[in-house]
């Protein structure tokens, strides 16, 4: 019998989605994937009554399809045209599948040094609270068409913590294609998947096993560094597999899915 879960003081949630999740093999946005992930949101907004940020990986993806891209270009000049292009794209997409659903955007483009200059980093949340007030669905991603090394996060895993902690959320939701967190790549080998987590200094032994794709950047690395990073902070951090069926849904009615840091 599945453990319950009991989430009753969840209000605030940021969500990140990563690329292989929006994305197929061939670098076009999956639509039937993002249609599917935007109605879960909608029902936790509308339904659940709760606040809900979502990060977006995607863009440069999206961008790489549009430009005719077979593979991940090196070049910065390359992967910022990329994301110029496929920013666009993205937020279309995601304006009109949550317009189906009633609910309205904001899109909100942020570079590292946001965080760290005060009067900035405030702005940047009022901006944020106003939009939940007036329920919008804020949709945030790393400004990558401007952004150079010095003022990259460099994954969206890690902008998400940071989200966390500027908008004072309860739990961050990290979208991936894998179902949480194993003792093996499950790309490569049948590991056991790791249900909770009460101390992460448990999973400094496999923090390096799961690689980057082609077209993502981060790897279960930076999404354990991100749930370092919230549960150091009080707050919740879930992986789950963002190419399942209803896995939001599961996750806020209690379903033992995925895998879940507890706060430190």
């Amino acid at each position: 019998m599945k453990k319950i879960r009991v989430f009753n003081n969840i209000k605030r949630i940021v969500i990140k989605i990563g690329t292989n999740v929006l994305t197929t093999e061939n670098n076009r946005l999956d639509t039937s994937i993002i249609e599917h992930i935007v109605e879960q949101i909608s029902w936790l907004v509308e339904k659940k009554n709760k606040e809900v940020i979502i990060v977006t990986s995607g863009a440069i993806a999206a961008g790489m399809q549009i430009l005719g891209w077979e593979k991940r270009q090196k070049k910065l000049n390359m992967l910022q045209a990329a994301a110029s292009v496929g920013q666009s794209r993205l937020m279309r997409t995601y304006e009109r599948l949550f317009r189906e659903e009633g609910l309205n955007v904001g899109q909100i483009l942020l570079t590292r040094d946001v965080f760290i200059d005060p009067e900035r980093k405030k702005y940047a949340r009022d901006t944020l609270l106003t939009l939940l007030k007036y329920k919008v669905v804020p949709i945030i991603n790393e400004n990558d068409s401007v952004a150079v090394e010095e003022i990259k996060f460099g994954d969206n895993d890690i902008l998400s913590s940071f989200v966390v902690d500027l908008v004072d959320a309860d739990m961050l939701i990290l979208l991936s294609d894998v179902d949480g967190v194993y003792t093996e790549d499950p790309k490569k080998n049948k590991g056991e998947m790791i249900k909770e987590v009460k101390n992460i200094k448990d999973l400094e032994k496999i923090v390096n096993i799961g690689l980057p794709s082609e077209k993502g950047v981060g790897g279960i690395k930076s999404k354990i560094e991100a749930a370092k990073f919230v549960t150091s902070k009080g707050k919740y951090c879930i992986i789950l597999n963002g190419r399942k069926n209803w896995v939001l849904k599961k996750l806020i009615e209690g379903e033992e899915i995925g895998t879940i840091f507890y706060p430190q």
